[in-house]
């Protein structure tokens, strides 16, 4: 992606009408391959030249998601409502990065309010909107949220997905929100297209399907049932190559929190902290999830006289 508009850009100068909107595109391909303060100088850039684009808004948030710099993000992004406001199921995502900035900040209520309000107020059946809704409820639990009945409406249309046999980013999303409503059925269904998938081995998508969906879609189904060993390792199975199933670093997150998540209720409290300690790392200490975990690990062995045991049972609720 960064490749191809670096190609194109000396066609789009500062005169031609769509200047913003590419520098806007190249913005967000400069924080998806890590160059997080090009990205950021770019896609202000794209902003100043066209106050409408909603991407290079999109992209400036993701650089405030992977920095952690979440006050930075939600006034950049409540500050330029009329920048994306026009735009079609776009405007959901955008509300999306809002909620996790809040949810970063521990503001449930907020985050709630915005699921309702914005996120999920209009039911579409569109992937990228269930992978929003899905996501975010997820995150919610994590954080020991009762969501209520929300999982209830991604799940009936994620019922009726489960043999798209298209997409494995829009795969993972469904199999989230059919575990999210214990749609064991469904769930059953959509591993088999998916093992029948990766098995066949006739495509690009087969082959991520084979190295990172199925274990993908497996450990999610493990951590629903409380297996939570299992879900760590699948999912840490699959990391290396979950890049590959698409979205962006802040969409795959939610895996990297389950799999956080996972591995201290099975009581693999290093791998936890090592995995913690390299979050809040990369986010340059600011991370409210690692944070508030190596919080808990603190107080757990506290509490545990520095045994590493069973501080996080395996019975625990998913």
């Amino acid at each position: 992606m960064r490749l191809s508009i670096e190609r194109v850009l000396p066609h789009y100068g500062e005169d031609h009408p769509a200047h913003g909107y590419v520098l806007g595109c190249h913005a967000f391909a400069l924080e998806e391959t890590g160059d997080l303060a090009a990205a950021e100088a770019v896609g202000r850039r794209a902003v100043a030249h066209s106050p409408d684009d909603a991407w290079g808004i999109h992209a400036v948030a993701h650089v405030y998601e992977m920095r952690g710099e979440r006050e930075h993000g939600i006034a950049w992004l409540t500050g330029r409502p009329q920048g994306w406001a026009h735009c079609n199921n776009f405007r959901y995502h955008m509300w999306w990065h809002l909620a996790l900035m809040h949810l970063d900040r521990g503001e449930i209520d907020e985050v709630l309010a915005l699921y309702d309000s914005r996120v999920r107020h209009e039911h579409t059946d569109d992937y990228r909107d269930i992978s929003n809704g899905a996501s975010l409820l997820a995150r919610l639990e994590i954080e020991g949220v009762d969501v209520g009945e929300r999982w209830h409406e991604l799940a009936e249309i994620s019922t009726g997905r489960t043999e798209d046999d298209c997409l494995v980013f829009a795969d993972l999303h469904y199999m989230l929100s059919l575990v999210g409503d214990r749609r064991e059925e469904a769930v059953e269904k959509l591993l088999r297209q998916l093992k029948q998938r990766g098995a066949r081995g006739q495509s690009d998508m087969d082959t991520v399907t084979a190295s990172a969906g199925v274990q993908s879609a497996e450990a999610l189904h493990a951590y629903q049932h409380g297996n939570y060993g299992a879900a760590f390792r699948g999912l840490a199975a699959a990391r290396p190559n979950l890049q590959r199933v698409g979205g962006s670093h802040a969409q795959r997150d939610v895996f990297e929190q389950i799999m956080i998540e996972a591995a201290m209720r099975a009581g693999l409290l290093d791998d936890a902290r090592t995995l913690l300690d390299e979050r809040l790392e990369r986010r340059g200490g600011r991370d409210g999830f690692a944070s508030r975990r190596l919080a808990m690990l603190a107080e757990a062995l506290n509490d545990a006289g520095n045994s590493s045991t069973e501080v996080f049972p395996a019975t625990a609720t998913p």
